[in-house]
């Protein structure tokens, strides 16, 4: 059995709020596991790693990425065929890791590309990639959000919802996605817009949970967060709207919510004359108040998780990180902020092997020039070292 000790670097473990100095930790290489952390002194094993005192944190946990999705398209780019998709979503999958994600929980994919790529990578045919928690197809109301070309799976009734998350699942769905709300990318509905039913939702949390899987809600605006809340979801994402109503029944429900400002600021950020009026009006409107009523779920305890919506316009592969500086810039922490990856483990259900710097967890980790708790920038630079597993990652 061979080990490999990682030591002279300064560790951010991911859950205490302190830079450990002249830290190691030893690897089991066979397993990619963690054997014992430590600081101070050196373990010594038949391979030794010198970081030269740079900081080391866990490998960011995206939980909403859109990995077929083409980000410098307005309408996401899903009317591509199946190997233009296949291709795309894989170069996407290669810039998460490389900007520092270690895996993801995807929230829509097209063709069920997702599920495909998850089983080629469990199989070792697919490397250099996160993990992935794959949902295939969402599920959306006919005219809906996500009604876009090899997207969505249309539903009009509780008994359609339930054939269809169940054909999901059958394929290796792993964490439901459906739509509550209108959004920003689709021409005709709105924020505001309700769209799923409170009873096609209960069915289809009904047949996820049973199948022990979570399930996500898009849900930007009201009464559509209401609903989704009401039927029981594991997650609201966007929630740009949500009020105290929704708050106090997120937490009696332990609901997480995840804000993806990201996706909504790079929009007016970057798409001015590249995307039409409409879309990045909506965004526009919209950024000040998400930005009030997330932050103040936040502050009574609402789980944040970290997220991103990558693949939506000018909102692409290598932008995890910027959601720590949005939300330091809201007031937060940076070690607020930074904690939200390891919420996204305990929402994906896999924090027990992933999130934390910790005994008997995987060796997914970031190696930076500038301490993330000091500034949470520093998580942004571009040729961060990756180690997936104990292994470095080489793109």
């Amino acid at each position: 059995m061979s080990k490999t000790t990682f030591f002279n670097f300064n560790l951010f473990d991911g859950k205490t709020n302190e830079t450990k100095k002249n830290a190691w930790f030893v690897v089991n290489d066979d397993s990619g596991r963690i054997e014992k952390v430590g600081n101070g002194g050196k373990r010594n094993s038949a391979s030794n790693v010198d970081l030269h005192g740079k900081y080391v944190m866990p490998g960011l946990i995206n939980a909403h990425t859109h990995i077929t999705m083409d980000p410098n398209t307005g309408d996401g780019g899903t009317g591509s065929d199946v190997i233009e998709t296949t291709v795309r979503a894989v170069s996407n999958l290669h810039d998460l890791l490389k900007s520092g994600v270690t895996y993801i929980r995807e929230c829509g994919s097209s063709f069920d590309i997702d599920i495909t790529l998850n089983n080629l990578h469990k199989q070792g045919k697919l490397e250099n990639v996160p993990d992935i928690l794959p949902s295939g197809r969402p599920y959306t109301m006919t005219g809906g959000h996500g009604d876009f070309p090899n997207f969505g799976h249309l539903v009009d009734s509780p008994d359609e919802m339930r054939k269809a998350v169940r054909t999901g699942l059958k394929k290796g769905t792993m964490a439901v996605k459906m739509m509550a709300t209108g959004g920003v990318m689709t021409p005709g509905d709105f924020m505001d817009d309700p769209q799923l039913s409170v009873e096609e939702m209960k069915v289809a949390v009904e047949e996820t949970h049973h199948k022990g899987k979570i399930i996500a809600a898009h849900a930007e605006g009201n009464p559509g967060i209401l609903n989704a809340i009401s039927a029981g979801v594991d997650s609201i994402e966007h929630g740009f709207y949500v009020n105290d109503e929704e708050t106090e029944l997120m937490l009696k429900q332990g609901t997480y919510l995840t804000p993806t400002f990201v996706a909504d600021w790079a929009i007016p950020e970057y798409a001015v004359g590249k995307l039409p009026d409409w879309e990045i009006k909506k965004a526009a409107d919209a950024l000040d108040d998400l930005y009030a009523n997330i932050m103040k779920a936040w502050k009574k305890g609402v789980k944040i998780t970290l997220g991103t919506d990558a693949g939506t316009p000018f909102n692409d592969f290598t932008m995890t990180a910027v959601e720590f500086q949005l939300m330091v810039e809201q007031g937060a922490t940076n070690f607020d902020a930074l904690t939200t990856s390891l919420t996204s483990a305990k929402l994906m259900r896999i924090d027990s092997d992933y999130g934390t710097l910790d005994n008997d967890k995987f060796a997914d980790f970031l190696v930076l020039d500038a301490d993330p708790l000091v500034d949470v920038k520093a998580v942004q630079q571009i040729d961060k070292v990756v180690y997936k597993s104990g292994v470095k990652v080489e793109l």
